[in-house]
């Protein structure tokens, strides 16, 4: 048996959650989410909780039992409490602003980047060097910080970029130490 799969998902008080069929719907104070779930995976609520459980014993749905209830955990998260990526910008004269609903960035390009703020999510800039991504949805929150930091990702040997805030850039030994001996050739 699935040990993620298993664990009931506790429903907060302020949400709400429908099951019909196949497709659940929770709704929270932040907003709601809907997802179709696999004919292979059950669903069922009660006593304040969601039980995930799996038709079949086949490796398939096995598969799927710890995915669905990790997914619908997610949802629950996300109405009630939402998620959030911070991303920081590094470089000289490297600033980000947010312009209506369009994220724009100077970073080392000839020109400022804009990017398209998809909807349900929320982009803030507290900071020129810092850009925050909120939503509902963890997995549209990630995928969007995922987007902004490939338009600049962080290079090795400055650092200079767009990066996670958590993420540790490791920085390279240029040419220079090669010249001076540091480094052995080839």
């Amino acid at each position: 048996m699935s040990r993620i799969g298993k664990q009931p998902i506790l429903i907060p008080k302020k949400v709400e959650v429908k099951i019909e069929g196949s497709r659940i719907k929770i709704s929270g104070s932040l907003g709601e989410l809907e997802w179709s779930v696999h004919p292979q995976v059950k669903i069922s609520t009660g006593d304040d909780k969601i039980i995930v459980e799996r038709r079949k014993e086949s490796a398939f749905a096995r598969s799927l039992h710890g995915l669905s209830r990790t997914l619908i955990a997610n949802m629950v998260t996300g109405v009630s409490q939402g998620f959030k990526k911070e991303l920081k910008i590094v470089g000289t004269g490297y600033k980000g602003k947010v312009e209506g609903d369009k994220l724009v960035l100077q970073v080392g390009y000839s020109h400022p980047v804009e990017f398209e703020v998809p909807e349900g999510i929320k982009i803030e800039t507290p900071a020129p060097d810092q850009i925050v991504v909120s939503g509902i949805d963890k997995q549209l929150v990630g995928e969007v910080a995922a987007r902004i930091r490939k338009i600049k990702p962080p290079e090795p040997y400055k650092g200079k970029g767009i990066r996670y805030a958590d993420e540790k850039v490791r920085s390279k030994v240029g040419k220079a130490a090669i010249k001076t001996g540091f480094a052995a050739p080839g």
